[in-house]
């Protein structure tokens, strides 16, 4: 019981650090932008900016729980992002069916890499970064590097469109009486089972917490023009693979083979076909990442996507995944994905040269990785 109790603690310990360190992030900024910085203009905007880099990041930590990398979903949301601008502008496609060539697009090039991961034992590391370059160079020469604007109106309203204030509280009503569902459901479970369970008023007060959050940032966000759309698919695509990962043999078999891939294969995990899985899912998520940059600039253009790799890995690392695999979670992934839309954001806000958003996001990665190394030492 004990143990179960410190493990329990560590974990809810790293959770509220990163909330901790966004909180003083948001003071930090707030204070030198004269309270800009959480005005609900500038916190929708943020939110529509963190979409991207937060729905790669969903897809990177599975990868990285997986035991392997992927450097090659910049490009991947550069040439998903603009094939679909090409069928709509030069085809004359309809925004559904671009949408969904865009993201088969996406799942197909993940299928070719996991091929070469799984079957043909290649390091992912080379097999995606040969990948950043092939598909960069494809998108070169299917656009012959011009810029392709002027998409569809219901295609750009992926991108910049708000959800109308009450369907947004709606919403968080659902949210919350869900969430509040699935506590009593784990409880019970947990205790017909014969697990260790928390304190009552220790998950109900979580539940208050979240709750609170949710109803202040729509409130918030319903101040300007409601909840944006890029948003609200960010949170439909971390919910799935929040249950994906917590509550399917799928998600604890990835989590087996990033932990020991020896131990898993002896458990007869198939490690191939569910390795293959992975790269299939973050080449999807990185269609969608590229559907909604290119609706958000209404453009697509050669340069898309550019370093959003770098991106996409800082935001799962700040999150608390680590490099070795076996751990990680998609909540962190988004927290850290937040961290980052911020720090630009903020820079940006203080007039702060770009070169200096490097330097910090750059150092704020290898401090990430040198506490997620200590902390697997002790």
């Amino acid at each position: 019981m004990e143990k179960g109790s410190r493990l329990s603690f560590k974990l809810d310990l790293q959770s509220y650090t990163l909330i901790l360190a966004l909180i003083i992030i948001a003071i930090i900024f707030s204070v030198f932008t004269g309270g800009e910085f959480l005005s609900s203009r500038n916190l929708s905007n943020l939110f529509t900016q963190m979409s991207v880099i937060a729905v790669l990041a969903i897809g990177m930590t599975l990868v990285i729980v997986a035991g392997h990398i992927d450097l090659s979903v910049g490009s991947i949301v550069g040439l998903t992002g603009g094939i679909a601008a090409m069928l709509q502008v030069w085809q004359g496609w309809s925004t559904p069916l671009v949408v969904l060539a865009a993201i088969i697009i996406g799942a197909l090039i993940g299928l070719w890499q996991g091929w070469w991961v799984a079957y043909r034992a290649v390091p992912a590391f080379i097999v995606t970064l040969g990948g950043m370059l092939i598909f960069r160079g494809i998108l070169i020469g299917l656009s012959d590097g011009q810029t392709i604007s002027s998409l569809d109106p219901s295609f750009k309203n992926i991108g910049t469109k708000y959800l109308p204030y009450l369907p947004g509280y709606v919403i968080v009503a659902i949210a919350i009486v869900l969430l509040v569902a699935f506590t009593m459901n784990s409880r019970k479970s947990k205790k017909n089972m014969g697990l260790l369970l928390m304190p009552a008023m220790v998950d109900y007060g979580k539940v208050v917490i979240y709750s609170v959050i949710l109803i202040a940032i729509t409130y918030m966000l319903n101040r300007y023009y409601g909840v944006p759309v890029p948003f609200l698919i960010v949170i439909i695509v971390a919910l799935a693979f929040v249950f994906i990962t917590n509550k399917t043999a799928f998600g604890r078999r990835i989590y087996a083979i990033g932990g020991n891939p020896e131990a898993a294969a002896l458990s007869g995990i198939n490690i191939k076909k569910n390795t293959l899985s992975v790269f299939i899912i973050m080449g999807a998520l990185a269609g969608v990442a590229g559907v909604l940059l290119t609706a958000r600039l209404n453009a697509a253009t050669v340069s898309a996507g550019d370093s959003y790799e770098l991106d996409a890995i800082a935001a799962c690392v700040i999150g608390g995944t680590s490099l070795m695999g076996g751990k990680g979670k998609i909540i962190g992934a988004l927290i850290g994905a937040l961290i980052m839309a911020s720090i630009d954001n903020g820079m940006s806000m203080m007039n702060i040269g770009a070169f200096w958003q490097y330097i910090v996001k750059g150092l704020i990665l290898i401090l990430a990785v040198w506490v997620d190394i200590v902390s697997k030492n002790k």
